[in-house]
């Protein structure tokens, strides 16, 4: 005789990157399961993994995980989370005044929203007529960073250059190897590389600002938490 099948809920999440719609249901146990067990593993590829498979499952495989960006995923991971263990989190937070002293707080998950950026822009005009075109970064590139963190970041910006154009031409990311696009790069001066930076500063990110004190030295600050890592503790 057959067992009886657990009913599950389903909710409703609106895409930061797109603003499209997509159904999710909670995680079961056994997605708990594989969370916990990337917890352990202690390094990042696994829990970016779990993580991955996770939102997968809940939204019924109807987003690419390998390529919506990655503020994508930890939002909606954090929905999951909210709508499966509970809305609210205890989390420790470092106080800023001694850098030392960890501080634990609530915080309401579904009070957490993606920020955007009114300066962001996927376009860089690097000179008058070039320029590049980026795309968001995906879960997969910070998996590849590995322990150069320098070295991984101008990988991930690198990998986030979709397009380079100029007055007559727009050449597309599959159109260059590895090394023009080093060479490209490395040929940048400083204000030119700083607005490749200033996209991954202000691209879309959760956010969430607590004030918290410090038990030690009584005194109050405002702290913005930032990230996935900042709320999955």
């Amino acid at each position: 005789m057959a067992l009886p099948k657990l009913a599950t809920a389903k909710y409703e999440l609106t895409l930061p990157s797109t603003g499209d719609k997509v159904e999710f249901r909670p995680f079961l146990v056994k997605e708990e399961k594989a969370l916990m067990m990337a917890q352990q593993a202690g390094d990042s590829a696994s829990l970016v993994r779990a993580v991955e498979e996770i939102v997968d499952a809940c939204t019924f495989s109807k987003v690419d995980v390998k390529k919506i960006p990655f503020f994508d995923i930890e939002y909606i991971f954090l929905q999951l989370r909210a709508k499966s263990v509970g809305e609210k989190a205890t989390i420790n937070v470092v106080a800023p005044d001694d850098k030392k002293t960890e501080v634990s707080i609530d915080i309401n998950l579904s009070d957490i929203k993606c920020v955007k950026n009114k300066e962001h822009n996927n376009k860089i005009e690097l000179t008058d007529n070039i320029g590049v075109m980026m795309d968001y970064p995906k879960m997969t590139n910070f998996m590849s960073m590995g322990d150069d963190e320098t070295k991984g970041a101008f990988e991930i910006i690198k990998s986030s250059i979709s397009q380079i154009y100029d007055a007559e031409n727009v050449y597309s990311r599959n159109d260059m190897d590895d090394k023009e696009l080093d060479e490209f790069i490395d040929s940048m001066n400083h204000e030119q590389f700083a607005k490749l930076q200033k996209f991954f500063d202000t691209m879309p990110r959760i956010k969430h600002e607590v004030e918290i004190e410090n038990p030690n030295t009584g005194v109050k600050s405002k702290v913005v938490l930032q990230g996935l890592q900042s709320f999955f503790q």
